[in-house]
């Protein structure tokens, strides 16, 4: 993937596309300090040139110089690579939703390119709203579904529901695995011994 620019909005795109697993190039003639330090990061101090975008599957355009996110726009465009530029909407093929991270579990807000920070705000509300230990609770379910599928049950059940609605979450953040791995089977009607 393509970031050009390299101030603190590509900076944000970097770390994002970062966390998601992806390997970036960063092509900007000046980069932030930051930006520099990412040892994940393809760096290459230089200004943006006609058909570099034709060489990867995804660009993002964070310059905040019109004429140059312009240009980088119509170049992914002939090329047939989706494109985002940073808060310009109509010079966008797709746009990124603000996400929030705990381990495996996401929570993406998108309010489809019309307010970035509207998207961070609902994140960040929604963020604090996560119950602690959700990200050691989905390691738990995961193991149990594992336990589903080998018994030859069905993972797809309401079940599921019901263990986290009766406090399956709660019981997690409170290092209770083990009644919590119980009320899990119970409610899934799973008989594995312990």
């Amino acid at each position: 993937m393509l970031v050009v620019g390299g101030g603190h909005i590509a900076l944000r795109k970097v770390e994002g596309l970062s966390q998601s697993g992806a390997k970036v190039t960063v092509v900007a003639p000046r980069v932030v300090d930051e930006l520099a330090a990412l040892e994940s990061v393809n760096l290459r101090r230089r200004r943006y040139r006609f058909g570099d975008a034709a060489a990867y599957r995804l660009v993002i355009a964070a310059t905040g110089v019109r004429k140059v996110d312009e240009k980088v726009y119509r170049d992914a465009v002939d090329a047939g690579v989706p494109i985002n530029v940073a808060d310009v909407p109509e010079l966008c093929t797709f746009t990124l939703p603000a996400v929030t991270r705990r381990g495996d579990v996401q929570v993406a807000v998108s309010t489809n390119g019309r307010s970035p920070a509207m998207a961070s705000w609902i994140r960040d509300q929604l963020a604090e709203a996560l119950p602690a230990g959700v990200a050691d609770a989905l390691d738990l379910v995961a193991e149990v579904r594992a336990e589903l599928k080998a018994a030859g049950q069905s993972t797809e059940t309401i079940g599921w529901r019901e263990a986290f609605d009766a406090g399956f979450v709660q019981l997690v953040a409170d290092g209770e695995h083990d009644t919590a791995r119980s009320l899990l089977r119970d409610r899934l009607r799973l008989d594995v011994a312990s």
